[in-house]
């Protein structure tokens, strides 16, 4: 079982307490639907991993761990072994004393995209809303953030942060909560809240945009990075059964659709910093995420398609207030 006592114990002191009025209760229910076979292993894995402080813990231009003395190369095998049992890993990479997590995405060109648009960190307290593996929280301390929050409700996911944070030296800094914004109440309380890579999965984008916004201090920053297709206000595409090999993709805006949404939800200063189309080097198969990836969903006759004879995947950053 994962133990939530900590976090309890640092926002039982900070303006995120009110959370505690629900959530205990939440994770109990979650751990008690989350007892099977797969969920049994994850956990094994993470308590045959070795609690390491590293001499060496860089958050601020990578996630990587290094002791001034190498591990054995048995240490090596065995962590490597545990960690490949957490696979896939999606989101990455982490280099941890010498051992290269490579995942599928290169999470950390996204980082350099939008960290030159954003707030200042330092002392911030701030949630990632679909955090996955919890990349982008060590990232947001390695920035100068107090307390870090990711959320999600996989547990695969859960277990592989856990891991992670057991290797950089237990790292109370940064925790990931596994339950979706839409089980969190209106707590008013974080500085920055990043949405990446989720408002093309939600049914209703405004209901998750309001949900955002709850979450957020008065003048609070919201970083929102979504698929965006091209087209004026008035657009936004409703794929059929798969988008790029993707069953739940439901709507995908227009920039200035997005600044439209944005808008009607009051958010206000909205600007976008930044579009990109994904590239081969960014959403890769790697040995640690062996099956299908952006390759296998682009039209091979025409990498500006999806297989399906969409737009190929391009992505834009929004950033606005409260």
């Amino acid at each position: 079982m994962i133990d939530f006592g900590n976090f309890y114990q640092i926002i039982a002191k900070n303006q995120l307490a009110p959370w505690l009025e629900t959530l205990p209760a939440q994770l109990s229910s979650w751990q008690k639907q989350n007892v099977d076979v797969r969920f049994n292993h994850w956990l094994n894995c993470i308590d045959h991993l070795p609690a390491i402080k590293p001499d060496i813990l860089d958050l601020l231009h990578s996630v990587t761990a290094k002791n001034l003395s190498p591990l054995s190369e048995g240490e090596q095998k065995r962590i490597t072994q545990l960690l490949m049992s957490l696979s896939p890993w999606r989101k990455g990479p982490f280099s941890l004393y010498d051992i290269d997590v490579d995942a599928e995405w290169r999470s950390d060109f996204k980082w350099q995209r939008l960290t030159p648009h954003i707030n200042n960190l330092e002392g911030k307290t701030v949630l990632d809303v679909g955090c996955n593996s919890g990349y982008h929280l060590w990232r947001m301390i390695g920035a100068g953030a107090k307390l870090a929050v990711g959320i999600d409700p996989m547990p695969l996911f859960l277990c592989q942060f856990e891991a992670i944070r057991k290797l950089i030296g237990d790292d109370q800094r940064a925790h990931f909560i596994p339950v979706g914004i839409e089980d969190m109440p209106k707590l008013n309380a974080f500085d920055t809240v990043f949405s990446m890579g989720v408002l093309y999965h939600r049914r209703s984008p405004l209901d998750h945009l309001y949900q955002l916004k709850d979450q957020l201090v008065s003048d609070g920053q919201l970083i929102l990075e979504t698929l965006v297709i091209e087209g004026d206000e008035h657009q936004s595409l409703v794929p059929g059964e798969r988008y790029a090999q993707m069953r739940n993709v439901y709507f995908i805006p227009s920039i200035p659709t997005m600044v439209n949404w944005l808008s009607k939800c009051g958010f206000k200063n909205i600007n976008v910093v930044d579009i990109s189309k994904t590239s081969l080097e960014e959403q890769r198969k790697t040995n640690w995420m062996t099956t299908g990836s952006l390759i296998d969903f682009l039209d091979p006759n025409d990498h500006n398609k999806t297989i399906e004879g969409y737009a190929a995947p391009m992505r834009a950053v929004f950033i606005a207030s409260k």
